[in-house]
């Protein structure tokens, strides 16, 4: 009983002080990594490197975001995901493979959909979670957070933006961050794309 308030109460804290990127808005001054079908983009924000992949699939914004929110069927789209477990309704722990020689990666996300007019968005943010502990093996991103925003240009082609943060932590060396956000924003775009055409 007691160590289940303890977990309540640091499941509180990490809410209260998880990084949120919704205050991150189009007048934060980003380096472009990429600038071809998919622009890939990164800034500093709250003290995080926050990247940006975006690109146009024509498709309509409804069977796109249908794979997006599918959160179970993770693995089967994107490839370096392992394991995507549902914790509860808007919690799910995501593992994900690395190249060799580094470790894998998990998290555990708290996720919130919204739909207006003409686009929709899923944020989400690390939470803690009791029925998934840190895994040997796999480095625990402690700061994961992000948001897929889908906006429809028309009835057949829609903006598709995934935000993301770029920190791995563990043993990845900062000389390889930018080849690294770079190879993760073509890859997502890549096997999303794929899974539409499925």
């Amino acid at each position: 009983m007691k160590l289940t308030k303890i977990l309540l109460f640091i499941s509180s804290l990490n809410l209260i002080y998880a990084l949120d990127l919704s205050g991150l808005n189009s007048n934060q001054e980003w380096k472009t990594l990429q600038n071809n079908d998919v622009s890939i983009k990164t800034t500093q924000y709250l003290g995080f490197p926050i990247c940006r992949a975006e690109t146009i699939l024509p498709l309509p914004l409804k069977t796109i975001s249908a794979i997006i929110e599918n959160v179970e069927n993770y693995p089967n789209v994107f490839l370096r995901v392992t394991k995507s477990r549902v914790l509860e309704d808007d919690v799910v722990h995501i593992m994900l493979d690395m190249p060799f020689p580094f470790s894998g990666r998990d998290y555990i996300i708290k996720y919130i959909k919204h739909k207006f007019s003409s686009a929709w968005t899923f944020r989400f943010s690390a939470v803690e979670h009791e029925q998934a502990p840190p895994e040997k093996g796999h480095v625990r991103l402690i700061h994961a957070a992000g948001e897929w925003k889908l906006t429809a240009i028309n009835d057949h082609e829609t903006n598709v933006s995934y935000t993301w943060n770029g920190e791995l932590l563990g043993d990845f060396p900062n000389w390889a961050l930018d080849r690294a956000w770079k190879t993760q924003g073509n890859e997502m775009m890549e096997w999303l794309n794929d899974a539409l055409q499925d």
